[in-house]
């Protein structure tokens, strides 16, 4: 546990949070540097108040880089009350899982190596192949209309990144994922020789 030496953190809560796009989740460990950061330059009396002044309310005006900003924290405060804590602790076990599940299947997969460790619900693979041949895989697996998936480099070399996020994948998506993944690796390889 090494949350002591953090100053900031800050995730996105668009994925896992099942919040729409816009919405990211923020802790600092000393707010006065923040607020100094974003504070406007000039002394608006307009902007003042005693409550913010007297340090007895926390005044999130200047916590980010617009002045005004949509009520965004709402959305994901929903959420919250739905799931609970529980219900999101089980939401993410289960992405981890399926996550879990792909890596094996690449990994049994003598055609494909990962490359990088799994991470949480991301996993990082290629075509035991060129570069080339695991663009080509890429942009057919894209243009398929069947699945997304998205690219990466790692040590200059061209790597396939599956991330399990969404709220409606389950075991049989990842299935049916595996299955385009394997027979498209399969035509791209067989056009190559």
């Amino acid at each position: 546990n090494r949350s002591s030496d953090l100053d900031s953190f800050n995730f996105n809560a668009h994925k896992w949070f099942l919040t729409h796009f816009d919405c990211s989740c923020m802790w600092v460990k000393d707010r006065t540097e923040l607020v100094a950061c974003l504070s406007p330059k000039a002394d608006a009396i307009y902007l003042k108040n005693d409550a913010s002044a007297s340090g007895l309310v926390i005044d999130y005006m200047n916590w980010q880089v617009p002045f005004g900003r949509r009520f965004r924290s709402l959305k994901l405060w929903f959420v919250l009350r739905l799931y609970g804590i529980e219900g999101m602790q089980s939401h993410i076990r289960k992405h981890v899982e399926l996550a879990k599940k792909l890596e094996s299947r690449v990994a049994s997969d003598e055609r494909f190596r990962i490359v990088a460790k799994r991470h949480l619900g991301l996993v990082c693979f290629q075509l035991n192949a060129t570069d080339e041949l695991n663009g080509k895989l890429l942009k057919e697996l894209n243009s398929s209309g069947k699945l997304h998936l998205t690219s990466t480099e790692i040590k200059g070399n061209v790597v396939l990144r599956v991330a399990i996020c969404s709220w409606q994948t389950e075991e049989k998506d990842i299935d049916l994922s595996w299955q385009i993944i394997s027979q498209t690796a399969q035509k791209v390889l067989a056009e190559s020789d």
